[in-house]
């Protein structure tokens, strides 16, 4: 989708922005199909009478927040499993080697488990791929704000209910009326 000398678009492209906007694509899909600047495709809306319509921005919007939301989940869920695997090193055969000498030779042999260097150097792994996903997950939490405020909710409208239970009874009655 060639340009001319210009600079200004095609009728080629003009044609391709009317089938894009007509599908519903929003300005900056368009303009990456194009490889044009979200400005340009503005400019060209404008002069063929074209607008993109907010509720359509709005949903497209969501819809990225929502697909960002999910990738952020699906790599919280795979650090998670990346720091089991490496947990499970801990604990299972291993060996150790060493290359040196004079001739630069090396060596190698079993041992049932890492030695304490790597042990530790694992569970450094294991922190950082568990904190990383913990940091994941409140990104996309709002920390129980929303249940909070939905039990302040409930309670005020329990206070409501009472209140107008008493208030259409009329003043409580004392041991003192008597």
């Amino acid at each position: 989708m060639g340009t001319n000398p210009r600079g200004s678009l095609t009728d080629t492209e003009l044609a391709r922005i009317r089938e894009l906007h007509a599908a519903g694509a929003t300005r900056n899909a368009i303009a990456a199909d194009l490889g044009r600047s979200g400005s340009t495709i503005s400019k060209a809306c404008a002069k063929l009478d074209l607008s993109f319509d907010r509720e359509q921005v709005k949903a497209a919007t969501a819809a990225k927040v929502a697909d960002a939301k999910a990738l952020r989940a699906a790599l919280a869920l795979g650090l998670l499993a990346d720091a089991q695997r490496l947990r499970a090193q801990l604990f299972a055969p291993s060996k150790v080697y060493n290359i040196g000498g004079k001739d630069n030779t090396y060596t190698e042999r079993p041992v049932d488990e890492p030695p304490f260097r790597d042990k530790r150097d694992i569970m450094q792994s294991v922190a950082t791929a568990v904190t990383t996903s913990l940091r994941i997950d409140d990104h996309d939490t709002d920390g129980g704000a929303e249940g909070a405020r939905s039990m302040i909710d409930a309670l005020a409208a329990g206070l409501q209910v009472a209140y107008d239970q008493i208030t259409a009874n009329g003043p409580a009655a004392t041991d003192d009326d008597d």
